[in-house]
């Protein structure tokens, strides 16, 4: 008897090499400040969402990626991360014409940072590429995407997802206002606060759990079918057919939030594609997204399945 297949997952998104400098203040225009400590640390949100799921659904989900990179020596260490994780890597292509993403990170001893992203490759994945996706999309029952490749991709590629058969997850990030076609094809909408206050085009606020239905109905308008509101320590909203929903956070010593919410997607998207509830899928995403905000990092911050569930048990 042939072994069942596991669900598969693809990630649909951005691979940035990511080179961050410790330094004690941030330099003012024109300034030059010496720096501590130099690392080279893979990032970007899509590969980030899929080396967390990745190490999540290690021996339950099949993750893929489609990215872009370039023909560099930055593309061989962020698809080898990915692979090590068990991502498989095969649509994630060179561009002859674009280097590999990079983003240049400053953070100053009190965790302040400024970045500059230069988005390279990932500008390579364009729309006309799109129906090349189709072979690596058949057969997934989650199609995760986030907003750091063209917006006209990834109306397309959620499209042909949707298409496929997949649940489309989009994590609405970096936050930008979004067109209503783009909207239309997505199952399942996960914007934090400040997201989801510019989505509404709504003044930039705290957002409370009591402000958290009106919100959330105002998203939904915009045609997600369901709604899950990060809200950082106070957990996070659900709206859906069944109605709202609060599951609150973890309370964990918080030492990076770097990635938090890659990894919060990566494990919910885990979880439905393992045919878990929602009910159940939101505290596993929480556990993961708690357990990955006590470390440094991007990709090193995900935590291994054993881990979530150990933390759920707590």
């Amino acid at each position: 008897m042939k072994p069942a297949m596991k669900p598969a997952l693809v990630v649909v998104g951005s691979l940035n090499m990511d080179f961050v400098v410790s330094v004690d203040r941030l330099p003012s225009v024109g300034e030059t400040v010496l720096g501590r400590d130099f690392q080279m640390i893979p990032g970007g949100k899509g590969a980030n969402q899929a080396c967390a799921a990745g190490k999540l659904g290690a021996s339950s989900v099949a993750v893929r990626m489609i990215g872009r990179v370039g023909y560099d020596v930055f593309a061989d260490h962020l698809k080898a991360s990915l692979s090590a994780a068990g991502v498989d890597v095969t649509a994630v292509h060179a561009s002859r014409v674009q280097p590999t993403g990079v983003a240049l990170i400053w953070v100053d001893r009190h965790g302040q940072n400024s970045i500059v992203v230069a988005s390279g490759a990932n500008h390579a994945l364009a729309a006309v590429d799109v129906e090349a996706m189709r072979k690596t999309l058949r057969g997934a029952s989650i199609a995760l995407f986030q907003l750091e490749t063209p917006l006209d991709t990834v109306e397309a590629a959620l499209k042909l997802a949707r298409e496929e058969g997949a649940v489309t997850v989009l994590d609405p990030a970096p936050a930008q206002p979004l067109p209503a076609g783009l909207l239309a094809q997505v199952d399942i909408l996960t914007p934090n606060e400040s997201e989801a206050l510019l989505l509404c085009a709504a003044p930039a606020t705290r957002v409370s759990v009591a402000d958290a239905p009106a919100l959330a109905e105002s998203l939904r308008r915009l045609g997600p079918r369901t709604v899950i509101l990060k809200l950082g320590d106070q957990g996070c909203f659900l709206l859906d057919d069944a109605g709202p929903r609060h599951f609150p956070g973890f309370r964990v010593e918080v030492r990076d939030t770097t990635a938090a919410g890659d990894t919060f997607n990566a494990a919910l998207a885990v979880a439905l594609a393992e045919g878990k509830p929602m009910h159940e899928a939101i505290p596993f995403a929480n556990a993961a997204a708690a357990i990955s905000v006590t470390r440094l990092g991007a990709q090193a911050s995900a935590p291994s399945r054993a881990e979530v569930e150990e933390l759920l048990k707590s």
